[in-house]
């Protein structure tokens, strides 16, 4: 099976995002990445994760990323070759990339999924509903290619060890008055420490730290373990951090080692976020709270007399 992956960069780079499609894509066919922009500098990154074959646009020249690298893609499969299986990060640019690309080979695209099987020349992916309760399988009918958009975190990105691969150059057709649309700024928000969704440990504040100095506690102790701090949807509504913070349904999909819950009650489109981690800790006074029905360890009390003990055990530790 013929596999392209849209793979984004990020500080010269490839995303996680993009060496988990990579990963998986590999176990079902022969992988072509598809970038959109100069591939020079991640080529060799993504040959190691699986790719055997790379397509990059070239510097879009401040085209939105959308119209640009779905009018290439249609451009190459126009010129006969024809991808049995197209993968997308469920990411702002690949959902921009994979809707217009549906429009234009008028092909149903499937989002939000989390799995994917092939079975000879049937293709079917696992989405989750009702706040992840519920997994839905759906086969895709018809011919290729496939279009799919998978969450991060789905697949484990593991190197195969692979070489750099040969870039083949994938020319921006004329755009006319689409390509008009140029990128004026991008606002990149500034962070220290590990990032949210690629942390280990994770230590998340939520409605129970009662009010927004207290998350000044949350920022202790992710620091302190070396982790990144994270968010209930409540506080980022309330305005308490930026929403780069906010895990769930509608925030960020972490699953690191440890996660540690406080205050948090979970409420489904959070736990939809987390309920991945390998160990999961939730500090509540309430002990009827959902999150302890999914917490390995959970410890009924007041994060206001917990996190300080907490923090100042790590202290003294050094």
């Amino acid at each position: 099976m013929n596999i392209w992956v849209f793979s984004q960069e990020a500080g010269g780079a490839p995303t996680s995002g993009t060496l988990e499609l990579l990963t998986k894509a590999r176990e079902l066919g022969t992988v072509t990445a598809f970038v959109g922009g100069d591939a020079s500098a991640i080529a060799a990154a993504l040959g190691e994760y699986g790719a055997a074959k790379v397509y990059a646009t070239g510097d879009l020249g401040g085209k939105l990323p959308g119209a640009a690298v779905s009018a290439a893609m249609k451009a190459i499969i126009d010129g006969g070759e024809t991808p049995d299986l197209i993968l997308f990060p469920q990411t702002t640019e690949g959902r921009d990339i994979v809707a217009r690309l549906s429009v234009k080979l008028d092909r149903t695209v499937l989002t939000n999924n989390v799995d994917i099987a092939v079975d000879g020349g049937s293709v079917s992916v696992t989405t989750p509903i009702f706040g992840g309760n519920t997994l839905v399988a759906t086969k895709f009918s018809g011919s290729g290619p496939f279009l799919a958009t998978f969450r991060p975190k789905s697949f484990a990105a593991e190197p195969a060890g692979g070489g750099a691969p040969a870039v083949t150059a994938a020319p921006v057709p004329e755009l006319g008055a689409t390509g008009a649309a140029q990128v004026t700024a991008v606002h990149v928000e500034a962070t220290t420490g590990p990032k949210l969704d690629e942390a280990t440990i994770v230590v998340s504040g939520g409605r129970g730290l009662g009010e927004a100095p207290k998350y000044e506690m949350v920022e202790t102790l992710a620091k302190l373990l070396k982790g990144a701090p994270g968010a209930s949807r409540a506080i980022v509504d309330a305005g308490w951090v930026p929403y780069s913070y906010q895990v769930g349904q509608t925030g960020k999909v972490v699953k690191p080692g440890i996660y540690i819950a406080v205050g948090i009650s979970g409420a489904t489109q959070h736990m939809v976020g987390m309920k991945g981690s390998k160990n999961i800790i939730a500090i509540n006074k309430d002990k009827e709270a959902p999150i302890f029905g999914i917490a390995d360890l959970g410890i009924v009390g007041d994060v206001h007399k917990v996190l300080p003990k907490l923090i100042e055990a790590l202290q003294s530790r050094g």
